[in-house]
């Protein structure tokens, strides 16, 4: 350990600092940002909206919990972030007008959503397993919102899709950043889950 290290643990502990909140307050890196992209939603609903599906699904739609934990840099809990989320359906097609064709939409899932993190920093969403579309890996847009830190704007992605290191976004990421960006999905068909936390700066 660096001299400069230990005298700086050896002041804190002599101040009653526990080690353990010294490692966390030397800071966690913050989940990197990414592009927006051109589907944000145009009109999130004035409450909060956590279920994105409304019925029977198109495509090979599969059921997915998406949940995390959003904290600052010390590890401490950020209560009544503004979590949003949006991705494309399983037909590929974003809730957007931009998008087009309308039609080959599918009614049945709303498309994004958003809510308020609760007391310990989790939020859940119940969504779909992203898919991929032309020229995309698998992704799932997310933002966050909150007085006192920069907001952040990012995209999930699934750990094992082959179309990962031919997605040009993906590849512009470092190692480290690709593995604070992506998710591995859990469960059994029906029962599917995937975590994503995020912190900020």
């Amino acid at each position: 350990m660096p001299v400069g290290r230990r005298r700086f643990l050896a002041a804190s502990a002599m101040l009653g600092i526990p080690a353990g909140t010294l490692r966390a307050q030397s800071g966690a890196t913050p989940t990197p940002g990414m592009t927006e992209g051109p589907f944000y939603p145009e009109a999130f609903t004035a409450e909060p909206a956590t279920n994105l599906v409304r019925g029977t699904l198109k495509g090979n739609a599969q059921i997915m919990r998406l949940e995390g934990r959003v904290a600052d840099r010390a590890g401490r809990a950020i209560e009544g972030a503004r979590v949003e989320i949006w991705q494309c359906d399983a037909l590929g097609r974003y809730t957007h007008s931009r998008d087009g064709a309308p039609a080959e939409r599918d009614a049945n899932f709303a498309g994004f959503g958003w809510m308020r993190t609760d007391a310990s920093g989790t939020y859940a969403f119940a969504t779909i397993r992203p898919v991929m579309y032309t020229g995309r890996t698998p992704h799932i847009h997310v933002a966050v919102k909150v007085r006192g830190h920069a907001g952040l704007v990012t995209q999930m992605f699934i750990a094992g899709e082959a179309r990962n290191d031919s997605d040009f976004l993906y590849r512009s990421l470092t190692a480290q950043q690709r593995g604070a960006l992506t998710a591995r999905i859990s469960g059994e068909p029906g029962a599917r889950s995937a975590r994503f936390d995020i912190v900020l700066a």
